[in-house]
């Protein structure tokens, strides 16, 4: 059985899909801090021809919680949201296709399920385990109590974790590798690598499954 274990991010780039796509369970990690100026809850979209950020507001708080203790800010209005990816995207030809922890969790669940992907996604504190581990040793940890042959992460995190070390626990250690594609925007220079909601902006699902299960390799 192959597993990944991921933050949450806000419709994050398709390279998190492709590695949800590629394994059978995907955790969610729920307790761990939340990092400002990360992608827990911004993302680029694409504006008149170029990359900018949005971002889901949260209150004022510690930043030292995790992100299952943050909350999104009492002024938060969806419907702004909505209007700045309307003003983005209303030309794009799949527009009309398409709360922290909760709203982030539930915001790749409903895109897992737009785009087909069966993959059966977990909450990383619902797994019996000692959550007080960090880094790998968690890793480690989540990966035996779920019964997994194989860990697969994402390649900017192959420093992280030790080919020896999972070896030694029988259990093999892949990274997953986003091959470049492009596919047209509105006319202007291709930017690559933005939220998940611009490749659906101007994909269908179907193209869309296509970036998402084989535009990758396992190494």
């Amino acid at each position: 059985m192959r597993l990944a274990i991921m933050q949450p991010y806000f419709f994050p780039y398709i390279g998190y899909f492709q590695l949800i796509a590629a394994v059978d369970q995907f955790v969610v990690y729920d307790k761990i801090k939340y990092t400002k100026k990360g992608w827990i809850n911004r993302n680029r979209m694409l504006q008149n021809g170029k990359d900018v950020m949005f971002t889901l507001p949260l209150k004022n708080d510690s930043d030292y919680l995790d992100v299952c203790e943050r909350e999104l800010a009492v002024g938060f209005k969806r419907d702004k949201m909505l209007n700045q990816f309307k003003a983005a995207y209303r030309r794009a030809p799949y527009f009309y296709d398409t709360n922290l922890f909760s709203f982030l969790h539930n915001s790749i669940v409903k895109t897992c399920t737009h785009l087909g992907i069966a993959t059966e996604i977990r909450i990383s504190s619902d797994i019996a385990i000692d959550h007080e581990l960090k880094n790998q040793d968690k890793v480690l940890a989540l990966c035996e109590a779920v019964g997994a042959s194989t860990y697969v992460n994402a390649i900017g995190g192959r420093e992280l974790y030790s080919n020896e070390t999972f070896g030694g626990k029988e259990i093999e250690l892949k990274f997953i590798q986003s091959r470049p594609f492009e596919y047209a925007q509105l006319g202007d220079a291709f930017v690559p690598w933005l939220s998940i909601i611009d490749v659906m902006m101007f994909n269908s699902p179907e193209q869309v499954g296509v970036y998402v299960n084989e535009c990758y390799e396992l190494v």
